[in-house]
């Protein structure tokens, strides 16, 4: 790797921002944390682009389904109609998140293979993210007829709905391909129910306080398309979004929405819903739960408070969250919380693996 992980994008992103990391925790091996997490979850979320736009897919399998036998190749099982989008030579971003413990972790590379039924990543950067933001939730199988792709010509009330009472989405990003640290990601955003807003196709999210890399809006700087997908936990449903994204760095707006450092809009210009999509259900736990967020988190979603939300929109940061002496750095995510403790998840006997139909346009 570059003496900097960062592509110009992320750089920029991270100077408008009012500085960055130094992305230390920015491997391009996976560490063995990193590969045995991987291997015990019941789906991630892959990116690539698709036509020149990015596309987000979650896939699922018995614990097991993904793999990585050697610290620079990832494998995930799957006959998902969506790998279609996975071509030989591609960017690709991967992202495992177990929602009942609140762990993360990325792989970002480029696709080695598509052979029938697998999908190879060459890992190019592997690192962890802290759990801020992930509601806790309990994940179990379930049956599922899922019904056809919709194409959406326009977000109909039920998108609303799914996009407006939303705590969590998943967004894929796409820029400098071509050169060594740049490539596709996808991420985890998470907030207070409601934390999106919708109006006509205009999306505006909020950006909290993270581990400010910038992987995300780095990207967006160099090219402002993007991929959006929406899970109802509950019902299976997958919403998926492409369109063109537009950054807010400051002023007024921003003390709309509480806690926000920054905001980014996303215009629509593509939709599709798939209903029972996800042979998963994820069910949230007792509110009493959000106790267990690490105690120097933000305040847990949906108490964030005004005067919370005034302080970093007036350009408040965060203070320097960094490991106790001795403390082993491949134990830490990326903002810098201990991972001690924290367990694999563990998973009964569940159905064969099932498609999550993620490509249709």
């Amino acid at each position: 790797m570059s003496a900097s992980p960062f592509h110009p994008g992320e750089l920029e992103a991270q100077a408008l921002a009012g500085g960055g990391a130094a992305g230390g925790g920015i491997r391009d091996f996976m560490v063995e944390q990193h590969r045995t997490f991987f291997e015990a979850l019941p789906f991630v979320v892959v990116a690539t682009v698709d036509g020149g736009w990015p596309v987000a897919a979650l896939l699922t399998g018995k614990p097991g389904f993904v793999s990585v036998p050697d610290p620079h190749t990832l494998r995930i099982a799957t006959e998902d109609p969506a790998q279609r989008a996975f071509v030989t030579g591609a960017p690709a971003g991967v992202l495992g998140i177990d929602l009942a413990t609140r762990r993360r972790n990325r792989a970002n590379g480029t696709i080695a293979s598509t052979e029938p039924g697998v999908l190879v990543l060459d890992v190019r950067q592997s690192f962890g993210n802290c759990p801020r933001y992930i509601h806790v939730r309990d994940v179990r199988p379930t049956a599922r007829a899922p019904g056809p792709a919709e194409p959406l010509p326009r977000l109909d009330a039920d998108a609303r709905m799914a996009i407006s009472s939303a705590d969590t989405l998943f967004v894929a990003s796409a820029a400098r391909t071509v050169e060594l640290n740049g490539g596709v990601d996808v991420s985890h955003r998470g907030g207070p129910r409601g934390f999106v807003r919708v109006e006509d196709r205009t999306l505006t999210i909020p950006d909290y306080s993270g581990n400010r890399y910038f992987n995300t809006l780095g990207n967006l700087v160099s090219n402002p398309r993007a991929a959006l997908l929406f899970v109802d936990f509950e019902q299976g449903d997958l919403l998926h979004l492409q369109g063109t994204t537009e950054i807010v760095w400051g002023g007024p707006e921003l003390r709309s929405f509480p806690a926000a450092e920054r905001l980014w809009r996303f215009r629509v210009d593509r939709a599709w819903r798939n209903r029972s999509a996800l042979p998963l259900r994820c069910t949230p736990r007792a509110s009493a739960a959000e106790s267990d967020l690490i105690a120097s988190d933000p305040p847990a979603p949906g108490q964030w408070t005004e005067e919370q939300g005034s302080r970093r929109s007036a350009g408040h940061r965060p203070e320097d969250r960094r490991g106790a002496p001795g403390e082993d750095h491949a134990e830490r995510s990326s903002c810098g919380h201990s991972l001690r403790g924290l367990s694999t998840p563990r998973y009964g006997p569940r159905r064969p693996p099932a498609a999550c139909l993620s490509g249709a346009r």
